[in-house]
């Protein structure tokens, strides 16, 4: 929308994640006019309202300096772990330490806009069933394989909320003689195939910490360390995905995060791992996200839309 003045009416567009932050302006149309990449506050659930009004500022900054001349109208913000989308409240974010944080009001009170709050990979799914790679799809899963390890379900055409708790597939248990983690649990997927877990191993077994698309491109180079590293990790997320297509009978699976970026270094072998073990369906088609980075965004303007769309009507 563009008034007679030529100021676009954008929303704010937020997805905190464990370890960055990525924010853009984003039209109806779902054009972006501005972004921008920042390390996720170790402090952030203290004054999250006053956070995100930064990261804001410095958005309609950047765009008013590329000659576009924007107005805030709404605000979306996604985040990790389990969330309240109707009170706009974090409920529990494993990696970045927070319960019952209130992300919604603070974030509407600092910008003075209409905000919505939403899972990050759920919305980052909304995105790709509208703009990327699950468009004219019925049934899909979003694997998100990142710091932490999170999923997100269409089915029959919808993304499946359940209250915010639904397809937490970085929970389930793959080796219950596995490591501890932070929710409690023993031998979750988080903490066998996420990247933190990969790195994390791969520093126990060599001495040596390094990030874990590294570890990626030391397995495809053959190094032994690396090659063990991974093959667990893909070998757990394969068991996820598995017992996921086996219960709600997804034919596509889309792969984002930052592991993603490894291609087929990690894809190639999952599909393998998936196939294998695939007995009552017929294996899903397994692919790499559309959207990359941009999914999260994306989703939370969806979700910012969306929500201004509705109180018009």
């Amino acid at each position: 929308m563009t008034d007679v003045a030529g100021v676009t009416d954008v929303v704010a567009a937020v997805d905190v994640g464990g370890t960055r932050t990525k924010a853009a302006l984003v039209t109806a149309a779902y054009d972006t006019l501005a972004t921008t990449t920042a390390p996720t506050p170790t402090d952030i659930s203290a004054d999250v309202g006053e956070v995100v009004r930064a990261t804001v500022d410095e958005l309609l900054a950047v765009a008013a300096q590329a000659g576009r001349s924007a107005r805030l109208v709404g605000c979306g913000v996604v985040v990790p772990g389990l969330v309240d989308p109707v009170r706009g409240v974090g409920l529990l974010s494993v990696n970045l330490g927070w319960r019952d944080l209130s992300v919604r009001d603070p974030v509407a009170s600092a910008l003075g806009v209409p905000t919505v709050v939403g899972h990050d990979v759920r919305a980052g799914l909304l995105a790709e069933s509208r703009l990327g790679a699950a468009r004219r799809e019925r049934h899909a899963m979003f694997l998100a394989v990142g710091t932490g390890i999170a999923g997100a379900l269409l089915l029959d055409g919808a993304v499946i909320g359940a209250d915010g708790r639904a397809c937490e597939v970085g929970h389930l248990v793959v080796d219950p003689a596995g490591p501890h983690c932070g929710c409690g649990a023993t031998g979750c997927l988080e903490v066998i195939a996420s990247a933190a877990a990969v790195a994390r191993e791969y520093a126990a077994r060599t001495g040596h910490l390094v990030p874990a698309e590294a570890v990626a491109v030391r397995a495809a180079a053959h190094d032994a360390d690396a090659a063990a590293v991974w093959a667990r990790a893909v070998d757990a997320l394969a068991q996820a995905v598995v017992a996921t297509v086996t219960i709600t009978g997804v034919d596509l699976v889309l792969v984002g995060g930052g592991l993603a970026e490894s291609g087929a270094t990690l894809l190639d072998p999952l599909r393998a791992g998936v196939a294998s073990r695939t007995t009552l369906h017929e294996p899903p088609r397994l692919e790499r996200a559309e959207l990359g980075e941009r999914a999260g965004c994306l989703g939370a303007a969806c979700l910012a839309w969306d929500a201004l769309l509705t109180a018009a009507r």
